[in-house]
């Protein structure tokens, strides 16, 4: 039990670092986003071409940043390695890659299956 509980403190320590640097990136970026920009849209302007990367930079940083904050709170609730969806423990070896991993790796299979069946059925309306 006091191995488990030392391990969940090594993961909320990672958790807590890769937070950090994540809220640090995400001010840069909107730092940038805060500059003005001038574009003329019918000279494909390369500064917009930047920004539109940096919003889709923007918007990856805070689903990761959402995810580290939700495996944060189940540490907090000491439900920290336990799958949301199906209750089953997750792969330790998993949340050694992925320390925000709230999902087993059958029901993140699982989710991304469904999502990528229902993304193909919206393009085809």
């Amino acid at each position: 039990m006091k191995h488990k509980q030392q391990l969940i403190e090594a993961e909320r320590q990672k958790l807590e670092q890769e937070q950090k640097a994540i809220l640090d990136d995400i001010q840069h970026v909107r730092e940038w986003l805060q500059g003005e920009v001038d574009t003329d849209v019918e000279e494909a302007d390369p500064d917009l071409t930047e920004r539109e990367k940096n919003l889709a930079l923007l918007i990856t940083l805070e689903r990761k940043l959402e995810s580290i904050q939700t495996a944060l709170r189940a540490i907090e609730k000491g439900k920290y390695g336990i799958c949301e969806r199906c209750g089953k423990p997750i792969d330790p070896a998993r949340l050694e890659v992925r320390p925000d991993a709230t999902l087993c790796l059958d029901c993140q299979r699982e989710v991304e299956r469904l999502a990528r069946k229902t993304s193909l059925r919206q393009r085809e309306f």
